[in-house]
């Protein structure tokens, strides 16, 4: 069994598509972030960094529990604990594992910045709106070129795709023309569509206990 501990955010929304699609038992709990439960001092047992997601599995590679944090660690680790989703073979693994960090590097940081100052910042900076809805639209670039070659970032479905597909549902906050993205469109779409990801999308958002027992 798998305890994650999440919040309805791109990175949180991973872990739980991720839990959906190679289908592993897991007992969700929602880490109010509005209440600082991120802080709490048994979470940072698991998560050092006071961020979501992160789990804790009862069965880890030597049979005792191991605690994870940092989506992108996370889903490797899930990856290879089930033989899902990350290829063996050296060249398709590195294809997925570049597009993993494009994600963690630029597209997560990136779209972040952006969701703070369009949506939540209290005052309105029009330079840090303007940098980071432009370096967004870049992004989403960089992947429509590659989707008009591929069906997925990494050729094949894989946890790259997990990894982007959360941020980008933020896209609609930035008031993204999707005809000059139509490639990216078709892949959002597609990777919407599958049956995990619907599952695994809306975790955060229902009602879960806070357990502070998890090792």
């Amino acid at each position: 069994m798998i305890d994650l501990y999440t919040a309805g955010t791109p990175n949180g929304r991973k872990i739980s598509i991720m839990l959906e699609e190679v289908a592993l038992p897991y007992r969700a709990h929602k880490v109010d972030l509005g209440k600082d439960e991120q802080f709490h001092p048994e979470f940072l047992k698991i998560s050092p960094n006071n961020k979501i997601p992160a789990i804790v599995d009862q069965e880890g590679p030597d049979g005792k529990p191991i605690s994870m944090f940092e989506s992108g660690a996370i889903l490797i680790y899930l990856a290879e604990k089930t033989g899902r989703l990350l290829p063996d073979e050296p060249r398709s693994r590195y294809d997925v594992l570049q597009w993993l960090m494009f994600q963690m590097g630029g597209v997560g940081p990136m779209f972040g910045q952006a969701n703070h100052f369009i949506k939540f910042a209290d005052e309105k900076v029009p330079y840090a709106i303007d940098r980071y809805r432009n370096e967004a639209m870049r992004l989403l670039g960089v992947m429509d070129r590659r989707l008009a070659d591929v069906d997925f970032l990494a050729g094949d479905y894989s946890i790259a795709d997990i990894a982007t597909w959360p941020w980008v549902m933020r896209a609609e906050w930035y008031d993204t023309d999707w005809t000059e993205f139509p490639n990216t469109k078709r892949w959002y779409d597609t990777v919407g569509e599958r049956p995990a990801v619907k599952r695994g999308k809306d975790v955060a958002t229902r009602k879960f206990p806070w357990n502070l027992n998890p090792l």
